[in-house]
Formats: C-alpha cells, sequence, structure tokens
C-alpha cells in the first residue's frame, strides 16, 4: 500500500512464526478480558448506586465506542510503522497496559477518592466519585482500545501471512479471553473476595464496593504479570519503512486511512457491514446482562437485596457464557480450516444470537408471570425470587450464548488479516478500521438505549429486541453476501 509517501515494500516479518511465541502473546488476552469482564458485569450496577439512574447510565459507556472509534485505529496505524529498536508493537502494549493500571485504580478507589474531595456518606448521589469513576472509566477504555489493536496486529505478525496460523493464533486470543472473561466473572459473582484485601472496605466503600475493588486489584496484576511474560520473552526486530522521511514527516494518520479505505476489495467491506450489524446485536446484550437479571428475571430495584443476588446471578451466567466461548473457540480451529468457510459459521453464529436475543423476551415474561402468581399467593407482602426453572433458562442463555461470542471474537479479525494481505494494507491498520464498524453501532446504542428504554417503561427489553433483530440481519448478510477468503495461492497471484 501507498499512501501519502509511505512505502511498505521493503517492510519484512522479521518474526518466526513459533508457537510458544503465539501463546505468549494471546494469553495477554486473558488479562485485558478479566478488566472487560468486571466492567460488563459489575459496572453499570455500580454507577446506579453512586446515584446515576437507569436512564443516564449508558450514557457512562460512551467512553469505550468513541475511544474504539479513535484509539484503536491510532494504535493499530502508528504500531505498524513505529521504529522503535524494541519493535513495533511492544511499546504500545507496555504503555497501555500501564494506563490499564491507572485507570483500574481509580475505579476501584472513587468512593474513597470522592469521600475525602467532600462527598457526604449516606447521600443518594455521590457528585465527586461519579467524577473519579468516569475519569477512571475514561482511561482504562483508552487503554484498553490501545492495548488490543496491537496485540492482534502482533499475532498477525508472528502469523507471518500464514492463513491456518492466522486461524490458530485468533482462536488462540479468544480462548485466553474467555479464560479472562471465566475468571473475571467468576470474581464478580463471589461476595466475599474483599476478604483477601482488608483495607478494601472503608466508611465510604461498602461490601459491594469492596468486591469490585478487589477483583480490579487482581485484574490488573493479573494483566501486568502477562504482559511482562510476553514482551520479556517474544522479542522484534526494529524495522525501517523506506520512505517515512519523505517531505520530512510521516503522512497524517487519516490521509492514510482514507488511502487504505480507497483501496478495500468488496470482501474488506462486506466484512465491515457485517460486523457493524453484528455489533449491534451484541453490545445490546452486553450493555444490560446484569441488569436485567437483576431487574427483569428477579425483579429487584438497584439497592435491594433481590437485585444484588440478580447480579451475582448474572456474574454467574457470565463465567458459563465464557467457559463455552473458551471451548468453541478451540473448535473453531477445527471447523473453520484455514478460515475458509468462516463466513459462513460466523453467519450462523450470528443467527444463533438473534434467537437467544429474543429469549430473554420469553424468560422475562415468564418471571414476571411467577412473580404476580407467586404475590397473589402470599397477599403480596415479600419479593419472591424467580422460579429455579427460570433462574435455570436464563444462564442456559448464557451459556449459549459463548458460542457466538467465540466466533465473533476469532472468524471476523482472522477474515480481516487474511484480507489485508490481498492488498497490501497493514494488519494494525486494517484491524483498526475492524474496530470502527465495531464501536459506531456502540456508540449509537449508548446514547439511545437509555432514552429508548426508558420510553417503554424503563427496562432493557427494547434494546434486547433492537439487538435480535440487528443480530439476524448480520447473520443473513454474512450467508448471503461475504465471500469465503482467497487461498494462498491466490495471494501469490495477486502479489
Amino acid at each position: 500500500m501507498d499512501g501519502g509517501g509511505l512505502s511498505m515494500e521493503n517492510e519484512q516479518h522479521p518474526l518466526q512464526p513459533r508457537p510458544w511465541k503465539i501463546v505468549a502473546v494471546a494469553a495477554i488476552g486473558a488479562g485485558v478480558q478479566f478488566g472487560w469482564a468486571l466492567q460488563f458485569s459489575l459496572l453499570t450496577p455500580y454507577v446506579q448506586l453512586l446515584g446515576i439512574s437507569h436512564k443516564w447510565s449508558s450514557f457512562i459507556w460512551l467512553c469505550g465506542p468513541i475511544s474504539g472509534l479513535v484509539v484503536q485505529p491510532l494504535a493499530g496505524y502508528y504500531s505498524d510503522r513505529c521504529t522503535s529498536r524494541f519493535g513495533r508493537r511492544r511499546p504500545f502494549i507496555a504503555a497501555a497496559a500501564a494506563l490499564v493500571t491507572f485507570g483500574a485504580i481509580l475505579i476501584g478507589f472513587a468512593a474513597d477518592i470522592g469521600r475525602l474531595a467532600g462527598d457526604q456518606l449516606g447521600h443518594t448521589t455521590k457528585p465527586r466519585a461519579i467524577s473519579i469513576f468516569i475519569v477512571g472509566f475514561w482511561v482504562l477504555d483508552v487503554a484498553n482500545n490501545m492495548l488490543m489493536a496491537p496485540c492482534r496486529a502482533f499475532l498477525a505478525d508472528l502469523s507471518a501471512e500464514d492463513q491456518r496460523k492466522t486461524r490458530n493464533a485468533n482462536a488462540a486470543y479468544s480462548f485466553f479471553c474467555s479464560a479472562g472473561n471465566v475468571l473475571g466473572c467468576a470474581a464478580g459473582s463471589f461476595s466475599h473476595l474483599h476478604n483477601l484485601f482488608p483495607f478494601a472496605s472503608t466508611k465510604a466503600c461498602d461490601v459491594y464496593c469492596a468486591n469490585l475493588k478487589s477483583c480490579f486489584l487482581i485484574s490488573v496484576t493479573l494483566l501486568l504479570i502477562l504482559t511482562t511474560l510476553a514482551l520479556t520473552t517474544v522479542r522484534e526486530e526494529a524495522i525501517v519503512i523506506e520512505g517515512i522521511e519523505k517531505n520530512g514527516k510521516t503522512a497524517a494518520f487519516f490521509k492514510e486511512l482514507f488511502s487504505a479505505l480507497k483501496e478495500f476489495p468488496r470482501s474488506m467491506w462486506i466484512l465491515l457491514l457485517v460486523a457493524s450489524v453484528n455489533s449491534l446485536g451484541w453490545f445490546s446484550f452486553l450493555l444490560y446482562d446484569t441488569d436485567w437479571m437483576g431487574r427483569e428475571v428477579y425483579g429487584g430495584a438497584v439497592g435491594g437485596k433481590l437485585y444484588d443476588s440478580g447480579v451475582q446471578a448474572g456474574s454467574l451466567g457470565l463465567m458459563l457464557n465464557s467457559a463455552v466461548a473458551g471451548a468453541t473457540a478451540m473448535a473453531v480451529v477445527l471447523v473453520a480450516r484455514g478460515v475458509r468457510g468462516g463466513n459462513r459459521l460466523w453467519g450462523c453464529s450470528n443467527i444463533l444470537l438473534a434467537v437467544c436475543m429474543a429469549g430473554t423476551v420469553w424468560i422475562t415474561k415468564v418471571a414476571q408471570s411467577y412473580r404476580r402468581h407467586a404475590a397473589a399467593s402470599s397477599g403480596g407482602s415479600t419479593p419472591s425470587p424467580p422460579a429455579p426453572g427460570v433462574k435455570a433458562a436464563a444462564l442456559i442463555l448464557f451459556a449459549v450464548l459463548g458460542i457466538p461470542q467465540a466466533v465473533n471474537s476469532t472468524i471476523p479479525y482472522a477474515l480481516a488479516s487474511i484480507y489485508s494481505c490481498t492488498f497490501g494494507g497493514g494488519q494494525g491498520l486494517s484491524i483498526g478500521v475492524l474496530n470502527i464498524s465495531l464501536v459506531i453501532p456502540q456508540l449509537l446504542l449508548s446514547l439511545t438505549s437509555g432514552p429508548w428504554d426508558e420510553v417503554f417503561g424503563g427496562g432493557n427489553l427494547p434494546s434486547f429486541v433492537v439487538g435480535a433483530i440487528a443480530a439476524a440481519a448480520s447473520g443473513f448478510l454474512a450467508l448471503t453476501l461475504l465471500p469465503s477468503p482467497p487461498r494462498p495461492e491466490d495471494h501469490q497471484l495477486l502479489a
């Protein structure tokens, strides 16, 4: 690719595709996803405990899509062109890990810092704690997005454009992400974790807050260990990119980005379309999964025992989800051989996602019916937890969703890496552009899902219905329009 005076023709792949290197780098995904699991399982309920209503809680999540829209493409682009003596990916990964640590500490200690800054104990709304939390949340999401693109691109480098190794590397990354999810959700569902850190419980930080704080301390410790191991054992050679000093400076990022977009083949554009529509389905569930368990399945109110029990049950469901996703990620290696046929596998998994999203409506209606009958039988004196069958159905739904989750975290990135080879695009930039297609729908949902749900009574089902429709549409597009990637011999003909 040649855009704005930059030539990638003399760029070589100095890394040997050794399996242990791929495993070491892919293991970073466990540390990243541990933190993501905590975000999706604990933070939506937590911001409501700090005083932000359900209607406005979705706006907190704007930072993820916005940072993903800008940071991941920038990180991928500049890591493609980094000429540091430490390598082109490793400096970005190291800096991002440090920022993740800083953001997680701000989130975990937001209530304590807020009290020191003047928040009053016993007040429903804690404005200073909310401000600290939001800053930490933004830093954490920026850092996660800064970490993910170079990490994925590093795996593509190690695969040396080999389709089988690219598929296996992405499957390994998905597996470790699932392992991190299992650990994160297990930590989030364990209500006595704060006992490991006696300093976690304070006057400003109750048991829920102390558990959250303990979870994030474990998360950053795991990430730092895995990142240090990977960066000290997997070496990169400094690269020289011909033309980088032409006209005295590097071409502007957005000029290079638009140049790359012009050269994208039709298959890459279809991939971006499918990924975008699919993201609309996924994020609508991830945004409110544990809140759905607390509100609709358990019928609790924020801060109440039933709601807290539902959130913990949701964390257990996410742990089951991650376990299934890990097993599925390994199965993808066998099912989508050489990534050929991955488009069909992705399409079918999106249809399954749509079915599961629609299933949330059925489970909610059954849970509401059970509560009405239980209230009539007991005179309405005591709120009732869901029937065992309802809870089991919800947990099964979480587990089944692990299948499309694994496929979505494997196949699109493998396809993007393969497609990028057909037109000479940089791996980091291509994965960054793929991420843009994922975060734009998330930005839309963060802006509209809270008010949209409020129009229909303040529950989560309206967003889930929109997600089911989007997932079904993405499955149809993948099955009918998305082509199989070219064979390796086709790459040689195109080169």
